[in-house]
């Protein structure tokens, strides 16, 4: 899981919980008629295709993130690839769909139903009669008795990472037939849907060592439309080969090959022909948007004798000017650098031309996390009134509209728009209010215009950090292009802030001693030396507290990617800016980003996604629940690294995954977010794009937003259905084989 990435459902999402009682929680708009879910801000795009209008074969080149340690999703150590590869080539009793709730797999499972409540909850699973593993042998009551003994949490000796559910099961047993596999709970539980997907097999979970060891780099043994051909750590790939004892639909590509390439290199791996189909960034999709125009035939000369002819040009000038002819050659050879990227770049993007963006917005949201541990936010007010000072539409408009995707911003820490528990629950908060915001401040005794106590720093220390700081802040602009985006919202250039002092550059001339005339007002220094602050407005003056300003410690990830998040950051530090908050914005590596500093509590504020869920009530328990000190004393805070929590939301949770009604549960999850957003632990800001490239003439394949990715039917158009204009970076059969 990264900062800005998704990782499979077993990775839990962090947020932030209300100190009980504190504020009174508006009615839920679930009490009207109108079913307060509403529909997904925007559906898949994956170029739909009739079965019959995709050609049988080919391969498949498609980005991922990284070659996995392990193909057991219920290690600590998988990622998304390994969620990815677990999709296609292993059973899953219930799938995703378009609104991101769960449905039966009609492959695998012909019904599943609650036969029993009292004395004890009962699940009876009908699979399905063709269903078989690759070795003929069928998926029956062994396999479902095996990955319940493996994820209990009974038998230490298994290295699991997670065992939610799988601790309320009683006993697996075969039902009336083999067809029948019947589940007693201990206690109710009331998302067994979330069981056994993926299923493996019994020779995977049927002892520690199998299960520990012996699903890392391979599965033996598999049921879905592929299977695990090879893994490849040297050539960075995964190879998913047509599964031959596939009793549904036959997979249309014979081949997919999962490739690991760092997102900055999608965009040459996409135009040199080594992928059909990748995961890109806002900057690419403009590329390759821009490559599929028209063009207007103007492409200026490039080539070698351009490059004579220019060069011999330039050096003619330049000796006849009087300049160094060795000056006049480093122009030269810097101009031919240049052309050869210019040329490099009217390569790839005619390349690109064979290729179309499809865009939706990912199952997942980006948040901004106040660090409740300690300092200024271990008060609720300061939290509050941080989150009062959010405009959160604009930051929604700023990431999503250039894009063309819906902007709205996330009303939900628990689902997203559509899901069956998602409410706007942002209400329990209020409105961004800058007054209230200030209220909150001035109530917590953070106020306007107060004495600050600075450090005495060295005088040739604090020169030298001026003058570096400044290069920096220069550098960062230029490279960023976004001002927001580049720190211009740090109140100072070594992070101490002068409560009272004018922060506004106002124009300086170059040593006259007069700047320039504002209108119907004096020069500027006129009635005071250079350097002398200004009155700082009262609605925006640096706030303090027994002498100390009011800064906050804003860590971002500084990788690949990044980009997004530093505007967002620029845009929240305006916005504290003007109720009297400063932020120190740090960027740190990116590998160490979770580990170092969001996991360890190293931070005020941060921004980092998560993915949605179709089972809050048991994906969000671990990382709402209230931190409890451990038995040598350190605070267990499990999933929840904002480190604020309540014994009331957990009750919540705990009633809410013990109700079997579908709408009482629904009811206690929308209760339990009102109360996270009063305390304003974590606040929701907008549903992430999801941008991916995807070869023209590839089907039923790209953004699919809420729904599990339907395998067997991915494959590249016949000819015949690719329409007049076909592609033009296509291959020759429109299989993408290499």
């Amino acid at each position: 899981m990264s900062h800005d990435g998704i990782g499979p459902r077993a990775v839990l999402r962090s947020v932030a919980l209300l100190t009980a009682g504190v504020l009174t929680v508006p009615a839920l708009a679930g009490c009207g008629s109108e079913d307060p879910a509403g529909k997904p801000l925007a559906g898949a795009d994956v170029a739909d295709a009739d079965r019959s209008d995709i050609a049988d074969g080919g391969t498949l080149r498609w980005a991922v993130d990284t070659v996995p340690d392990t193909l057991n999703t219920f290690q600590a150590d998988a990622d998304t690839t390994t969620a990815r590869i677990a999709e296609a080539v292993l059973p899953s009793m219930y799938r995703t769909d378009g609104r991101g709730r769960a449905v039966r797999n009609p492959d695998y499972l012909a019904s599943a139903e609650v036969v029993d409540t009292e004395p004890k909850q009962v699940v009876v699973y009908k699979l399905a009669q063709q269903a078989v593993w690759s070795d003929g042998r069928e998926i029956g009551a062994a396999d479902f008795a095996a990955q319940w003994r493996a994820l209990s949490g009974k038998d230490t000796a298994y290295w699991t990472a997670r065992n939610a559910g799988y601790d309320r099961i009683e006993k697996v047993e075969r039902g009336k037939n083999d067809l029948e596999v019947k589940v007693t709970f201990d206690r109710p539980y009331a998302d067994w849907k979330s069981l056994f997907s993926p299923l493996y097999p019994k020779e995977v979970m049927g002892s520690p060592d199998s299960f520990n060891d012996g699903a890392r780099t391979k599965l033996k043994v598999t049921a879905g439309p592929f299977t695990v051909d090879t893994v490849d750590t040297e050539e960075d790939e995964v190879v998913l080969a047509r599964n031959p004892r596939w009793w549904g639909d036959p997979a249309k590509l014979q081949k997919i090959v999962l490739r690991a390439v760092p997102h900055d290199k999608r965009v040459s791996a996409l135009s040199d022909g080594t992928l059909d189909l990748a995961e890109i960034d806002p900057e690419a999709a403009r590329r390759i948007t821009a490559a599929a125009l028209p063009q207007d035939g103007n492409t200026p000369l490039m080539g070698p004798e351009a490059d004579r002819s220019a060069a011999d040009a330039l050096r003619s000038w330049a000796v006849a000017n009087g300049s160094d002819e060795d000056a006049a050659d480093e122009e030269i050879s810097a101009r031919k650098k240049l052309r050869k990227k210019a040329e490099k770049y009217a390569r790839q993007q005619k390349a690109l031309g064979g290729f179309e963006v499809r865009r939706s917005l990912e199952p997942a949201y980006t948040q901004l996390a106040l660090n409740g541990a300690e300092g200024a936010l271990s008060d609720e007010r300061v939290r509050r009134a941080v989150a009062r000072a959010l405009d959160r539409e604009e930051i929604a408009k700023a990431v999503l509209k250039p894009l063309g995707l819906p902007a709205e911003p996330v009303g939900s820490h628990l689902a997203l728009s559509g899901q069956a528990a998602y409410a706007d629950s942002s209400g329990a908060l209020g409105r961004p209010d800058a007054k209230e915001a200030r209220a909150l401040l001035s109530d917590a005794g953070w106020v306007p215009g107060g004495p600050v106590k600075e450090e005495k720093k060295d005088a040739k220390k604090d020169e030298g950090e001026e003058a570096a700081g400044s290069e920096a802040d220069t550098e960062d602009e230029d490279a960023s292009g976004d001002s927001e985006g580049s720190g211009e919202s740090e109140g100072g250039d070594d992070g101490t802030y002068i409560v009272g002092e004018d922060d506004g550059k106002a124009p300086q001339d170059s040593g006259t001693g007069t700047g320039r005339l504002k209108k119907g007002g004096a020069p500027a220094g006129a009635y005071a030396p250079q350097g002398t602050a200004a009155p700082a407005r009262a609605d925006t003056a640096p706030v303090a507290k027994d002498g100390k300003a009011l800064v906050l410690r804003f860590v971002l990830p500084s990788g690949p990617g990044s980009k997004t998040l530093e505007t967002v950051a620029g845009r929240i530090a305006t916005m504290l800016e003007r109720i009297g908050i400063r932020t120190d914005i740090t960027k740190v590596d990116n590998d160490s980003y979770f580990k170092d500093h969001i996991a360890s509590g190293d931070f005020d504020l941060a921004l980092y996604s998560w993915p949605a869920t179709a089972f809050p009530a048991t994906d969000a328990r671990p990382v709402y629940s209230k931190p409890v000190p451990a038995a040598d004393g350190s605070l267990n805070v499990e999933q929840n690294w904002t480190r604020v929590g309540t014994d009331q939301v957990d009750q919540l949770f705990d009633q809410a995954v013990a109700t079997l009604d579908d709408s009482e549960r629904r009811d206690l999850i929308r209760k339990a977010d009102s109360r996270i957003w009063a305390a304003a632990g974590s606040i929701p800001l907008y549903q992430r794009p999801q941008l991916v490239a995807a070869r023209e003439t590839l089907a039923n394949a790209g953004a699919f937003g809420f729904a599990t990715p339907v395998y067997e039917d991915m494959g590249f158009l016949k000819k015949s259905a690719q329409g007049p204009q076909g592609s033009p970076g296509a291959k020759d059969d429109a299989s993408g084989e290499d």
